[in-house]
């Protein structure tokens, strides 16, 4: 007689070897990455971190100290700024621990009915990596908190920088910027201008870095984007532009404490001319087809330091084969593992190397250029660069 054969259970039901299990467990914590990549990443935050708390305990170490008394300062200033860092009650509960943790096991015995002896033990250990854990799980629920938020910060940041470059005739353009933090101090745009008549359109060019990084500057970004934008509606000249956005800066500024250096140009492209002025910014490099290096260093004062500071105009003419960078100081300041700049030569020895090439491809191969020599070094600053070059119309 035949015997049916029992139903083949389900995948899900299947038992997992422990192997699988574990290399799903291991590409869950790591998201995949290397041993190299996550060795790589722990360097970074670990500098990062470092220079954190470095600068508290250098601000606060005195000159003329004996080595012996140099390191103890260091310690208990070390302490103090991670300890600074926390609220009061996570403060004490941080001590609690630390202090458990430093108690040997211990407890006392007494005697009890009939002649029994009964012994207590209390384990501080355990309790103190308990208190340790709960004070991590309050610390990771801020985080979480904090990076949600500064999450959508940046998607709100992202809708106020432009997306694909426009199309403008007799040129071809390219941009980026890389956040320091999550959010940025660092502005660019091109958009345009309409004037009075299709001869007076123009296109506006603008870079800017504020004072400063993360939130606060981001909120500085956000506040002189919307005013250059407002203010680029009424037919003014650029220095008259410029003023008014100055104006408001002197606003917002905080008495000159957040100030922000600026390149805002416009670009005709019926004349091939491009206006520009330079408001305390990194001078922009045009390079000339033959090779020439002029910088575009006219203009005035960051703008948000003096509220009636006045603007001085240039003008430069474009001709084929023409590149022009406009970056901010993040770019040429970025540091390498033996703390040495990235510099202008570099820079120009990139644009040197892919003169020939599209301004996206010789962005992306001057990022990489940056990359390879940053390293693992944290970016301290936020890096924007846009490009443009001259073509043919």
């Amino acid at each position: 007689m035949a015997t049916a054969s029992p139903p083949a259970q389900p995948a899900s039901a299947q038992r997992v070897p422990f192997r699988v299990r574990l290399h799903r467990f291991w590409q869950r914590v790591t998201e995949g990455l290397e041993l190299t990549q996550l060795w790589s990443q722990f360097e970074t935050e670990a500098r990062s971190s470092y220079r954190l708390y470095s600068r508290d305990v250098a601000a606060k170490t005195p000159e003329g100290l004996t080595r012996r008394g140099h390191n103890l300062h260091v310690v208990k200033e070390f302490f103090w700024a991670v300890l600074e860092k926390l609220s009061p009650a996570r403060r004490v509960l941080l001590l609690a621990a630390l202090i458990m943790l430093a108690i040997p096991h211990g407890g006392f015995s007494y005697n009890g009915e009939g002649g029994k002896v009964y012994s207590v033990e209390f384990d501080f250990h355990f309790w103190g990596g308990l208190l340790l854990f709960l004070l991590l799980m309050l610390e990771i629920a801020d985080r979480v908190v904090m990076k949600r938020d500064l999450q959508i910060a940046r998607e709100i940041q992202t809708w106020l920088l432009p997306g694909a470059p426009p199309q403008i005739p007799g040129v071809s353009i390219a941009y980026t910027t890389r956040p320091a933090n999550t959010v940025a101090g660092d502005y660019y745009d091109v958009f345009p201008r309409p004037g009075r008549t299709n001869e007076e359109n123009r296109v506006v060019f603008a870079v800017a870095d504020v004072a400063g990084k993360s939130i606060p500057a981001a909120m500085l970004m956000a506040t002189f984007q919307a005013s250059l934008k407002t203010l680029s509606t009424a037919q003014v000249a650029l220095p008259e532009l410029v003023a008014n956005v100055n104006k408001y800066a002197c606003s917002n500024s905080q008495g000159g404490l957040r100030f922000t250096t600026a390149f805002l140009a416009e670009y005709d492209a019926a004349r091939r001319i491009f206006y520009y002025i330079n408001a305390g910014h990194n001078n922009p490099i045009l390079r000339r087809a033959n090779g020439l290096i002029e910088r575009l260093d006219v203009g005035g004062l960051p703008l948000g330091i003096q509220p009636e500071a006045s603007y001085e105009a240039a003008s430069v003419a474009l001709a084929p084969g023409d590149w022009l960078i406009i970056f901010t100081d993040g770019l040429v300041e970025a540091v390498n593992a033996r703390d040495e700049e990235f510099d202008e030569p570099r820079l120009l020895s990139a644009l040197e190397a892919g003169k020939s090439t599209a301004p996206k491809e010789l962005l992306d191969r001057l990022m990489c250029d940056l990359d390879l020599f940053v390293g693992s070094t944290p970016q301290h600053d936020d890096v924007t660069c846009l490009l443009i070059k001259a073509e043919n119309v």
